[in-house]
């Protein structure tokens, strides 16, 4: 019932943070890089971890997915596939042709651009985005933008690590739903 699902959660939640690696200083001074290769590098976890996503509940609405570069794309392709819904990939600057909406953001790092390629959003309406992991939330804020412009809905944000301390939620207009928060 609930508790066993519950329980599943939490064991996969904490599977998950033995897996993550931290980097200290990269990619500069004051950072702690999460890097999420060895969850990749098991494909017993990866698929447990797909399998959760891909069950929740906020993709049952969604038209389609919009992945995020680069490390979105892995997560966002496999749920994607998974729950057979269109992927759409938010691409930086200068990495997609046609006809482009785009938009500047600032990263805790730095600043960066996304890109849309308008014909790919053109036919979907609800969508729900994918990325790795949530900082301060600068990046899912940019596609909520580029998407809100051509007035389109966004239904949440689903990312594997969330980092709670940076409040990235807080800018952000939709549900969040997290895999692994650290704090």
């Amino acid at each position: 019932s609930n508790i066993i699902i519950k329980t599943l959660k939490m064991m996969l939640a904490d599977k998950l943070k033995r897996y993550i690696k931290d980097y200290p200083d990269f990619p500069k001074k004051g950072i702690i890089f999460k890097d999420i290769c060895p969850i990749l590098s098991d494909p017993e976890v990866f698929s447990e971890l797909i399998n959760k996503m891909s069950s929740r509940e906020i993709y049952q609405n969604a038209d389609a997915i919009v992945a995020i570069d680069a490390r979105g794309f892995i997560f966002g392709s496999a749920i994607a596939n998974q729950i057979k819904k269109p992927l759409i990939l938010a691409r930086k600057k200068d990495k997609l042709p046609g006809l482009l909406i785009q938009k500047d953001y600032g990263l805790e790092y730095g600043d960066d651009s996304l890109s849309l390629q308008i014909s790919s959003i053109s036919n979907f309406h609800k969508f729900v985005i994918v990325d790795d992991l949530l900082a301060t939330g600068g990046t899912a804020k940019c596609i909520f933008d580029l998407l809100s412009s051509k007035n389109k809905t966004i239904l949440g944000l689903n990312v594997v690590i969330e980092l709670s301390a940076l409040e990235g939620k807080k800018i952000l207009d939709f549900p969040v739903l997290s895999e692994v928060i650290f704090s």
